[in-house]
């Protein structure tokens, strides 16, 4: 048996019409369920995965075009193509249907041939939305590609207090001179892997990656509670890692990994910045010069992680940051006050 083409709910309040549409849009080569109204439609939406939705519109409890509404404020809902089947007459509540977000009306009794063409159609456009989102999801993190969803494309930025967070490998040049080219990509694709999921855990994301490092963004484009918290979790949770990393390449006799972390808190311009073929998600500002300069720094203080004073009057703990020197910052006009955790 041929697998079916698509998943569709179909809703009816009306027996007999439920079995109808069921029966032709199987012979069509779909798989298809029924719900006997909008609210049960709700929530076999939330509980299952369907392709596509015929509805009905007048119906008890929750009618069509409240479920159309719910559709689209549900952003995980907002694509499913929803075909309109109702005997409604009326150039208004076929504009209403479309408004709400239908990707067509049939009206009833529905044409078996029309039916097919208008299923065939909808699938189509549904597979390409999701392949383009899987492409989004593989080339953007979560949130960026949440961020498209839900606020679009545009070039530019907008102010807002969020930490930022620079790593890197220490002294790689020098260990990547004993591995072979393959040894060395295995190993940087290990270190992102550990990496990436340190800072995904706790709410970041990683924006930039250059060789052996990276620059990870707490507090955009999703808002967190405590940015400066997060990244500092993330930063110990990036040690950790490494720790146990260690361990195995010491059993395997490879070299070790060190590395330097420094994390600012503050205001940045974040945003989308290229042009309108070419763009990436990204941040600026002082802030971001700030971490990037104590994460330099910790070669010189003989320091796993710095953070600055903003980082760290923000934690929950702030006595657990030993105070250091003042450093001039090149790009400062002022001695900054840092803190090793």
């Amino acid at each position: 048996m041929a697998e079916a083409l698509g998943h569709v709910l179909i809703v009816d309040d009306n027996k007999v019409n439920r079995l109808l549409l069921a029966r032709n849009v199987e012979l069509l080569g779909h798989r298809a369920e029924a719900a006997e109204n909008g609210k049960v439609a709700m929530e076999r939406l939330r509980a299952e995965t369907f392709d596509l939705v015929l509805l009905d519109i007048e119906m008890p409890e929750m009618d069509g075009f409240e479920v159309l509404a719910a559709i689209k404020a549900a952003p995980e809902l907002r694509d499913m193509p929803v075909i309109v089947t109702s005997s409604l007459e009326g150039l208004d509540n076929i504009v209403r249907c479309i408004e709400l977000g239908a990707e067509d009306y049939l009206p009833k009794p529905v044409n078996q041939v029309l039916l097919g063409a208008r299923l065939s159609s909808s699938l189509e456009k549904k597979r390409l939305r999701d392949e383009q989102k899987r492409l989004l999801d593989r080339f953007a993190t979560h949130e960026v590609a949440l961020d498209l969803q839900n606020s679009g494309f545009a070039i530019g930025g907008k102010r807002l207090t969020a930490s930022v967070l620079f790593c890197d490998i220490r002294d790689f040049t020098a260990l990547s001179e004993d591995l072979p080219p393959e040894a060395t990509i295995e190993l940087l694709n290990t270190y992102y892997t550990l990496m990436f999921d340190a800072v995904s855990s706790n709410g970041g994301i990683v924006n930039l990656m250059i060789g052996d490092g990276l620059m990870a963004l707490f507090g955009a484009p999703q808002p967190l509670e405590n940015p400066a918290q997060s990244a500092v979790a993330a930063a110990g949770e990036m040690f950790s890692m490494i720790t146990v990393l260690n361990q195995e390449q010491r059993a395997a006799g490879a070299p070790e990994i060190r590395l330097g972390a420094g994390i600012a808190t503050g205001e940045v311009v974040a945003g989308y910045a290229g042009t309108d073929e070419r763009a990436a998600y990204t941040c600026v500002g002082k802030t971001v010069n700030l971490a990037a300069r104590l994460e330099a720094h910790t070669k010189a203080a003989g320091r796993r992680i710095l953070i600055d004073r903003q980082t760290r009057n923000s934690l929950r703990d702030p006595a657990a940051a030993e105070r250091i020197q003042q450093v001039a910052f090149k790009g400062f006009s002022e001695p900054q006050d840092i803190f090793a955790l």
